[in-house]
């Protein structure tokens, strides 16, 4: 299995730049296609925030493009999302998933994984 482990989160005022760090891990060998961000504020389902291919193709929420960036470093497994010019409303739990496949010996299979997740809180 591949295992998630976030970093980075905290306390912020409003207008203030966190940076989010997600390094991934495993026992077998694999690979990572997608990497993303998600987060969910109380009360509200989750919601995607960024994601980012294995070739660089990103994607935002509308409502945080020209504010966040997200980026990887594939070397290392990592992904990792910038956020500037936070808002009260970016307050939420956020959550890195990454996919792809993963194998050992003859087998192969591909794989879904999240992280436990970072807490931001951005006061006003």
């Amino acid at each position: 299995q591949v295992q998630l482990v976030e970093s980075g989160g905290g306390l912020v005022q409003a207008g203030g730049s966190l940076r989010l760090s997600c390094a991934a891990s495993g026992g077998s060998p694999f690979s990572i296609e997608t990497m993303g961000w998600y987060r969910q504020a109380p009360g509200k389902q989750r919601e995607l925030v960024a994601t980012i291919t294995s070739g660089g193709t990103t994607n935002y929420a509308d409502s945080v493009k020209g504010r966040f960036t997200i980026s990887r470093d594939n070397a290392k497994k990592t992904v990792y999302l910038q956020l500037n010019s936070l808002k009260p409303e970016d307050t939420a739990v956020y959550c890195c998933q990454a996919d792809g496949l993963v194998w050992s010996g003859s087998w192969s299979r591909t794989y879904n994984s999240w992280g436990q997740g970072t807490q931001v809180t951005v006061s006003s």
